[in-house]
């Protein structure tokens, strides 16, 4: 006995109509076929989904706990649907999105693009505040951040949980230790971004927290700087986890004072409704998210 999606739908329209004839009329099929799905299924599998009372249908036990498991299905089937009739009409566009780091936005553009080919993405890539910003003034349709206010000015989901972790040239002396801390990074020279960086404000948060005041070496405007910095040995940088596909040329570190995940969320405008952005949230819930390889000796 095949547990059918037609099956499924037939079960649960009785379930919220309460009645063969009802939940026809929902289906657009008829009345005897709802009550036959529902008699496959009870015959099939020997059980009772409804006890029948009068002119009604009460559900068991068994199938309000199958409906709750199902109707969960229905609604990702639903969305499914959604998507690939809205895919087939969509013929061109273009969407704008911003980026604080390369990924995860990446990973979820190339996913974005494996379902709408047609649409063009826009990509401006800056800090978590000049990201901030280009969503409040509309320069880009949607951003890809961590730890965005739930202030109620945005619409935000979240896509993943990451920490901040210490990134070091291979030879470097502290590559392969357990857990370091903030104390013993105080006796390295320390690669800083701008204070317009979500990375710096959780780095000057932890130093801060364990009573130190650091002096860096080398402070950089943008991410791509700090990861070269590190590949020749000028220092210990900083960087989200999954913030760069790149693997070569730099270890990542987990540090004790910043081990707690924090949230990267998808946002935009909480007033604003747009077709391509609703897709691209959508999308996302489908197909995840791809993060790269994992930190180092954690």
């Amino acid at each position: 006995m095949a547990l059918t999606s037609s099956r499924i739908r037939a079960i649960n329209a009785v379930f919220e109509a309460g009645s063969f004839s009802a939940a026809a009329k929902r289906l657009g099929i008829s009345q005897p076929g709802v009550a036959q799905q529902v008699r496959d299924v009870e015959e099939g599998f020997g059980v009772t989904l409804f006890d029948r009372r009068g002119n009604g249908l009460v559900a068991t036990a068994l199938c309000r706990q199958l409906y709750g498991i199902t109707q969960r299905l229905q609604t990702t089937e639903a969305k499914a649907l959604a998507i690939l009739t809205q895919h087939s009409e969509l013929k061109e566009g273009e969407l704008r999105i911003g980026l604080g780091n390369a990924m995860p936005g990446m990973a979820m553009i190339s996913d974005f693009q494996a379902l709408y080919a047609r649409i063009s993405i826009k990509v401006e890539m800056g800090s978590w505040a000049s990201i901030i910003d280009a969503v409040v003034d509309q320069r880009v349709d949607v951003g890809i951040l961590p730890q965005i206010p739930d202030d109620g000015r945005f619409r935000r989901e979240t896509c993943l949980h990451q920490a901040v972790v210490a990134i070091v040239h291979p030879t470097h002396p502290l590559v392969g230790a357990r857990r370091i801390t903030c104390r013993e990074l105080m006796a390295h020279p320390l690669v800083f971004r701008t204070q317009h960086s979500s990375t710096q404000r959780i780095v000057d948060d932890a130093f801060r927290r364990a009573g130190l005041d650091p002096r860096p070496a080398i402070i950089l405007d943008t991410r791509d700087g700090v990861l070269e910095a590190v590949i020749n040995g000028l220092g210990v940088g900083f960087m989200w986890e999954h913030g760069s596909s790149r693997t070569d040329g730099f270890v990542k570190l987990r540090i004790q004072e910043m081990s707690t995940p924090l949230p990267e969320h998808i946002f935009c405008l909480a007033r604003r409704h747009d077709k391509l952005v609703d897709l691209f949230f959508q999308s996302r819930r489908l197909q995840g998210v791809r993060t790269g390889s994992a930190p180092g000796p954690y």
